[in-house]
């Protein structure tokens, strides 16, 4: 396929606020964030279970993972705050970010048990999308260890597609790592939208908050799936 001729590098993504119904994606900020974040995931270490770090065994080990990750310029790190009580609740990256090729990846996914399988937890991975595209990137990645079925599941609800596995891609944690390629593209990018909108419309959601119609169904009635 042959690019069109008014394509051309996006630059890297420039930090910012992306701003959503339920949440709001802040650039990490250790002062700001840690005590929140802390609270939110202490002694929840399954939450660690498929991040490449262990989990942090007190609240000082997190502010020096925290603060790594803050300093690292080849990503964009963003804690997602829950706008009902303004706190963070998780964080996640934007990563292997390749602008002369228009590629990101959302992951390093930490999402608190009390941020997992909320509205919120969706709408920050479509923020990410809709920045990334928004600055001219062309190819949405999601990549994941091929046994973590539950992340799987997650970015084929999210309306990614599966490409294939790389087989031994990885050591983590001394073990070894297939890693699941998922991805979206920027021609996709426009259905995948206009179902994540419509699945985080306050119509889908009943007065208990649970959803009417669910995101896979809104992805296929969109012609997204």
């Amino acid at each position: 396929m042959t690019l069109s001729p008014d394509w051309k590098a996006p630059p890297f993504p420039p930090t910012k606020v992306l701003e959503g119904r339920y949440c709001r994606l802040e650039p990490l900020d250790v002062a700001r964030h840690l005590d929140d974040i802390w609270a939110a995931n202490a002694g929840q270490e399954r939450v660690w279970d498929w991040l490449p770090a262990l989990p942090p065994k007190d609240k000082e080990t997190y502010r020096a993972l925290l603060a790594g990750m803050a300093e690292n310029k080849a990503i964009v790190p963003l804690a997602v705050i829950d706008k009902a009580d303004g706190k963070a609740k998780g964080h996640l990256w934007i990563m292997e970010i390749r602008p002369a090729h228009g590629v990101f990846e959302v992951g390093w996914i930490t999402y608190s048990p009390s941020m997992q399988r909320t509205p919120m937890a969706t709408e920050a991975i479509y923020l990410v999308g809709d920045y990334g595209f928004s600055l001219g990137y062309r190819r949405y990645e999601w990549k994941c260890n091929d046994r973590n079925e539950p992340s799987k599941r997650a970015a084929l609800r999210f309306g990614f597609q599966y490409e294939g596995l790389f087989r031994q891609h990885m050591v983590v944690k001394g073990q070894n790592r297939d890693t699941a390629w998922f991805s979206i593209l920027d021609g996709e990018w426009p259905g995948r939208a206009q179902a994540f909108r419509r699945w985080l419309s306050p119509e889908n959601f009943d007065a208990q908050g649970q959803q009417r119609t669910s995101l896979a169904d809104v992805m296929k009635n969109a012609g997204a799936a």
